[in-house]
């Protein structure tokens, strides 16, 4: 992605961000029982629902990769990955801080949808480590490939799980019988743009920087000189460039 294009996307994402929780502190209306602390729905919902359609991404990615054996679609789903692992970590932060605010608990153990976010993210937790324990990088990529698409699969099969148990206390942000006021629906869907935007923004960023250290590695090569530019070990895939 050219330069160009990141600083739109950053510009762009700055300003749907900016936009969206501005709209969720001063025109969505106040909750009657949390009162301002709810506000932090704005932030945890969407941050869960781009993390969750990040682990899919990263699974369709690796469909691909195995399909065209092309180390690009391995990167891919590597970085999809990676990017939404760290949103995970904020979405069990700021559901820690909204649980105990609400329910007077940092964790509540028997309630389905918390646990069922903390089995995936604890899934996918597995997935540098599984890298890093491989040393052949063709097996390496085959296996994190599989384990993507494994995981991918279960991520919207556990969604389902969820939605249908019965008993539940976590709030439910898509349900027919309690849509979101409008006020609040503009606000949240602002935020949710915004934060699928900063998801596509680390995306291209972490691609980028893969990318281009690819290249810095085949010039070295060309050149003949050594390949100095990786002093440690990654898991992450290496780029076959020409």
């Amino acid at each position: 992605m050219s330069g160009n294009r990141l600083l739109t996307l950053s510009v762009a994402t700055v300003v749907t961000m900016i936009t969206g929780y501005s709209l969720a502190a001063f025109y969505a209306p106040m909750d009657a029982d949390q009162g301002f602390l709810q506000k932090i729905f704005y932030l945890h919902v969407p941050m869960a629902i781009v993390a969750l359609c990040g682990f899919v991404f990263g699974g369709i990615c690796a469909v691909m990769h195995l399909r065209t054996s092309d180390s690009k679609w391995d990167l891919r789903s590597y970085v999809a990955i990676h990017v939404s692992v760290i949103l995970g970590v904020g979405v069990l932060l700021t559901g820690a801080i909204w649980a105990k605010a609400s329910w007077g608990h940092w964790w509540v153990w028997d309630e389905p949808t918390l646990v069922s976010f903390l089995i995936i993210f604890l899934l996918y937790a597995t997935y540098t480590p599984l890298r890093f324990s491989i040393e052949d990088r063709e097996r390496q990529s085959r296996y994190a490939s599989v384990f993507a698409i494994t995981a991918g699969a279960f991520v919207p099969l556990n969604f389902i799980a969820v939605r249908a148990a019965t008993q539940t206390v976590h709030p439910r942000t898509f349900d027919r019988t309690g849509n979101l006021p409008p006020h609040m629906a503009t606000a949240f869907l602002v935020c949710l743009i915004g934060m699928t935007l900063l998801y596509v923004l680390l995306w291209q960023y972490e691609m980028a920087h893969k990318n281009t250290v690819a290249q810095l590695r085949a010039l070295r090569r060309k050149l003949g000189e050594d390949d100095g530019v990786r002093a440690r070990r990654s898991a992450a895939p290496e780029l076959q460039v020409r």
